[in-house]
């Protein structure tokens, strides 16, 4: 085995310490399978050395035969055994590593899914997942079952007739050279399989994520060509594999049918000779016959754990990935419920931030948001205003010191606790492969309204419920993909629905009502502002931030900020800014505002 395979394997050594009485015993099964086969030659030897004798009984024969078939019970009930034992071992393994994967890649920060595609991460959770799970049982099976069954008959045929064994074994050492040469051969050009695997994969994951841009574009021909290409490049690697294969399986074939040939030469002169009886004859034969599988085993574990090793190399990358963002080691202590009226709700405090190669988003930025304010967002795109919402949550990590909430800077914050606060709408308006009601409660713990916004009401006050009287099945409608069978504004609408109904202390709107007519999104801000009257009104607060392009979706707010490059280009009233003539102003004119929006020097607050 290379050194590959011992380095990678390191971290397997966990799992198969929890299961290794399951190993145990598997492996006590195959040790009795194994004496099983060799003692099977033995009684064969006995019957034609009688036979041949001319002095045997049917008695005798019988006799014989019914040990046979007594010891291939036992061998076929220890076949079972063992397969039930290592291969259910190695299934548990790994439905585990698959577990704790899934649960790692849900860890990782938000750059990682930047540099890293979707298929690439499948192929790992799937196919080079199959080739551990078939290094941990078949590959370990050949390893202990070719080493138990090559050396238990190596030592028995020298014992029956050292002259003939020592002829017949002379292709040995060759036949464990090429062993050695194809477990190399199999590493390098197995990892391109997969490699070229991954690339397929994510062909197929960007063509049916994006099937409306492909069919609307009359694109369909090009993906396919692209597609075609990947897997015609997966073909060629694996047929690079499979010359392999066929290349060497014949040749350990042929190179042990010669141990048949010298066998029968070197055999046959000494039974003639009378050197060896003709069953001892048969029972070496038998022997060499068994020897072709642990000889052909060998070649086959090489493959299985060289697999298993670039496999698990490929799955180690991404365990061995730390978070870029996460929770402190020591968090700070739990903010107290509600929190002190004094303590500002969001500071923000010369905040500067940058994407890796030097893309500025944030620049100097300071800002102070009050518990229960509603604060708009309005900025050309690329501005920095998502950006800015993402420092609140750390989904991009913020400089230490610049942005706090309830008075607790977000890097001392344990992340889980730091998000539960946000209910957030936001700009893609992702929404799951589910039905309307399981994707509008999606944030409630384990399904329960607790305290928060009911599921009706928030889809009253989204104006979804509208839209759910039209479709068949109400509620429980399913949607596609993303949301493929919903239209824009109804999307946007279930990921409003969705963020009210959550348990966030923060409400947030990135751009969420692009998608919908001036009137749909008259109701749904009336409907918001009624909410945070009632919730006033028991002495409850939701911390508001609007993120838009549009100015009448800001009138609401108490205050307003502009964002220009990065940098805060104004800040204040909706009828400050009006006054101000800046771009708020210029940009309420350009989109001529409707019927009851002001324009001149009144306040936009409630």
């Amino acid at each position: 085995m290379s050194k590959i395979s011992l380095k990678e394997f390191k971290t397997i050594l966990p799992y198969l310490s929890r299961y290794r009485r399951h190993y145990a015993v598997g492996f006590l099964c195959l040790v009795v399978v194994d004496a099983g086969q060799v003692i099977i030659p033995q009684f064969m030897r006995r019957a034609v050395d009688l036979i041949a004798s001319g002095s045997f009984t049917w008695q005798a024969v019988l006799l014989y035969t019914g040990a046979m078939v007594g010891i291939m019970a036992v061998i076929a009930l220890g076949r079972f055994l063992w397969r039930y034992f290592i291969h259910g071992s190695s299934r548990r393994i790994e439905a585990e590593m698959r577990d704790r994967l899934f649960e790692h890649l849900l860890t990782l920060s938000y750059d990682f899914y930047q540099k890293n595609k979707i298929g690439d991460l499948m192929a790992r959770a799937t196919n080079d997942l199959n080739a551990v799970r078939n290094a941990l049982g078949m590959g370990l099976v050949a390893l202990v079952d070719g080493s138990i069954m090559a050396s238990s008959i190596i030592v028995i045929i020298f014992a029956e007739d050292a002259r003939t064994a020592a002829f017949a074994v002379i292709p040995l050492p060759l036949i464990t050279l090429l062993i050695l040469l194809f477990g190399n051969l199999v590493g390098t050009k197995f990892r391109k399989a997969q490699e070229t695997y991954s690339a397929m994969s994510d062909t197929v994951q960007e063509t049916f994520a994006g099937i409306r841009v492909v069919k609307s574009f009359v694109k369909e021909w090009w993906f396919i060509k692209k597609f075609a290409d990947t897997n015609d490049d997966y073909r060629k690697a694996n047929m690079d594999l499979v010359k392999l294969y066929g290349f060497f399986f014949p040749l350990i074939e042929f190179l042990s049918g010669l141990t048949s040939l010298i066998l029968l030469l070197a055999g046959g002169i000494r039974v003639v000779k009378s050197y060896m009886t003709a069953g001892e004859l048969v029972a070496l034969f038998r022997y060499f016959q068994m020897l072709i599988w642990p000889l052909m085993g060998a070649g086959f574990m090489v493959n299985l754990i060289q697999r298993g090793a670039v496999s698990l190399g490929r799955i180690n990358e991404i365990m061995d990935i730390k978070p870029a963002i996460a929770s402190p080691e020591h968090p700070a202590a739990p903010v107290p419920a509600p929190p002190e009226k004094s303590v500002p709700a969001i500071e923000v405090r010369r905040l500067d931030f940058e994407y890796p190669g030097g893309v500025s988003a944030l620049k100097d930025v300071s800002l102070v948001i009050g518990r229960g304010e509603i604060v708009g967002i309005l900025g050309r795109t690329g501005s920095g205003k998502s950006s800015l919402i993402k420092t609140f949550m750390r989904i991009i990590d913020p400089p230490p010191g610049t942005v706090k909430v309830f008075g607790v800077d977000v890097r001392d914050w344990d992340l889980s606790e730091l998000r539960k606060l946000f209910s957030v709408s936001p700009q893609d308006s992702y929404l799951f492969s589910d039905s309307i009601k399981n994707n509008i409660g999606y944030g409630l713990p384990d399904g329960r309204e607790a305290d928060n916004v009911p599921l009706e009401r928030a889809a009253e006050i989204s104006a979804i419920d509208r839209d759910l009287r039209e479709f068949k099945d109400g509620w429980d409608t399913l949607i596609g993909e993303r949301g493929l069978t919903l239209s824009g504004g109804q999307k946007q609408r279930v990921a409003v629905s969705r963020a009210l109904a959550g348990t966030g202390e923060f409400l947030i709107l990135d751009d969420s009502l692009s998608a919908v007519d001036a009137e749909t999104e008259k109701r749904v801000l009336s409907g918001l502002m009624e909410e945070r009257e009632r919730r006033r009104l028991q002495g409850l607060s939701t911390t508001m931030i609007i993120i838009s392009h549009r100015v009448s979706t800001l009138y609401h707010a108490d205050k307003v900020l502009v964002l220009d490059r990065g940098v805060i280009a104004e800040y204040g009233s909706p009828g400050d800014l009006i006054n101000a003539g800046g771009f708020y102003a210029r940009t309420a004119a350009l989109q001529r505002l409707g019927e009851g929006i002001p324009l001149s020097g009144e306040s936009g607050g409630v």
